[in-house]
């Protein structure tokens, strides 16, 4: 995963959440664009919770997909992506 891929999908109009998966299992949803933030040098993250008081630093070099989540109304059956 590139920096550039997850500062593709923050800056999908209208914004798509979607679903970070890691190479360790595990996983983040980003909700909303202010959720996540990328540091500088690109390969360090900032995933907030969806409360908003807790998050995770993590390297970017570990994220190994992201998965966009359905839109309202839209239903996930069927779209062929895994889960984790």
């Amino acid at each position: 995963m590139t920096s550039h891929e997850l500062r593709a999908a923050l800056q999908n109009r209208p914004f798509k959440p979607f679903v970070i998966h890691m190479a360790d299992g595990r996983s983040f949803e980003v909700r909303h664009p202010d959720f996540f933030w990328i540091g500088p040098n690109g390969r360090t993250a900032f995933v907030y919770t969806p409360s908003g008081t807790d998050f995770s630093i993590v390297d970017v070099l570990l994220m190994t997909e992201i998965e966009f989540l359905p839109q309202s109304g839209q239903s996930a059956a069927g779209n062929g992506e895994g889960q984790a």
